[in-house]
């Protein structure tokens, strides 16, 4: 891989840890900013909204500046905002900066997955979104534990601080290393690249993404009383227990990157189905601290796997339109990050416990499954239509 692409890395790192560092900040932001710790959880909602909507918008803003100065303008963006909420006493300040850091993170990402695609072999695509999302697999490992050690040692604001440290080593090398031009050159006509979004390819591949990610946020976002609840063991569990997660994460998206352009189909049925059985037996196997911990780390594993290989799908899907459908994919996996949770919590709200987020997660898997199924079977009964008109 292109030494580049690893530096891209580094910038995707610092904005994952953003995204996820407030779950262990919001009480203390609520205490220092005069807000209800429910106000406050709304910064994890608004940098999830502006993803959504970032994404397809920024990129496409973007489409004509050259790679190197649109992802040096996001990051700058990115930076300044982190400073502006490390030294605002007011609340509303600081949820204007989570809104436009996240435009400028959506924007990053999805002109990043398109630069990392073309730095590569045209067929290399899946080993290249595994490179860059394991900057976001890294950040949940390290990251966002280290997020949470810097807040609780020093106050919620030094985490802001170190959040905008660690992106002034990544504006430098992008601005180092990043090829000046677009991926190929002149970019197409924007009606061209929006005629291109109708492909049902893709718009298949972005609901499977959003499903799949929406499982794996789903328990995700509600490990941490699933451990010291169900599994029985301590609060000092917790961030270990995450950072398993992490690391399985890393190891999903690193195998994946070296089948997903040689053997998705088979990755994608083989890794949809194991992670569907993985929920099941979490759910029914969370008591036991053992066989929790282990599949924990495997569901990680299999669920970034299997999410790395959507996304690099989503740009094969849609060549005519490379930077629109990095916009899209990362607005579709967005989508999955902000209704997973949704429906996790109102599974526990409704009565059935901290086990039930698991299996909100099964059956989102077994949806696209379903999907997935059914796609399958009208091509194959098209194909057969085809064939005898011939």
């Amino acid at each position: 891989m292109p030494f580049a692409l690893l530096l891209l890395g580094l910038a995707v790192f610092a904005q994952g840890t953003s995204e996820f560092m407030l779950s262990g900040l919001v009480p203390d932001i609520a205490r220092d900013l005069g807000v209800s710790v429910p106000a406050a959880g709304a910064l994890t909602s608004a940098f999830a909204a502006g993803m959504v909507v970032g994404a397809p918008l920024v990129a496409g803003l973007a489409r004509r500046w050259s790679r190197r100065g649109a992802l040096s303008a996001f990051l700058v963006v990115f930076l300044a905002v982190h400073v502006v909420g490390a030294l605002t006493g007011s609340f509303e300040v600081l949820l204007a900066t989570r809104v436009v850091g996240a435009l400028a993170n959506a924007g990053f990402l999805a002109v990043a997955l398109v630069a990392a695609a073309g730095m590569v072999p045209a067929d290399a695509k899946g080993r290249a979104t595994s490179t860059l999302l394991g900057g976001v697999t890294l950040a949940c490992v390290a990251g966002v534990p280290a997020g949470a050690l810097l807040g609780g040692l020093w106050g919620w604001r030094t985490a802001f601080w170190a959040v905008a440290l660690l992106s002034l080593p990544a504006l430098v090398a992008v601005a180092w290393s990043v090829p000046g031009g677009t991926a190929e050159g002149a970019p197409p006509a924007l009606r061209g690249e929006l005629r291109s979004l109708r492909s049902p390819r893709l718009v298949v591949t972005l609901l499977l993404g959003a499903l799949v990610n929406g499982a794996t946020f789903c328990t995700f976002t509600y490990l941490a009383p699933l451990v010291t609840e169900v599994t029985g063991l301590g609060s000092g569990w917790v961030p270990g227990v995450l950072a398993l997660f992490g690391a399985g994460s890393f190891v999903g998206v690193t195998a994946a990157g070296r089948f997903a352009d040689r053997s998705p189909v088979p990755l994608l049925a083989g890794g949809g189905v194991a992670a569907c059985v993985g929920w099941c037996l979490l759910a029914l196997g969370a008591g036991h601290p053992v066989l929790a911990l282990g599949l924990v780390f495997a569901q990680g594993a299999l669920s970034f796997g299997v999410g790395s290989t959507l996304i690099a799908q989503a740009l094969y899907a849609a060549p005519g339109a490379p930077t629109l459908a990095g916009g899209f994919a990362t607005a579709a996996f967005n989508v999955g990050a902000a209704l997973g949770p949704w429906a996790g919590g109102t599974a526990i709200g409704a009565g059935f416990g901290y086990r039930s987020p698991v299996w909100v997660s099964a059956g989102l898997i077994a949806l696209a499954g379903v999907v997935a199924g059914v796609v399958w079977r009208q091509r194959a009964r098209l194909a057969d239509r085809d064939a005898l008109r011939r």
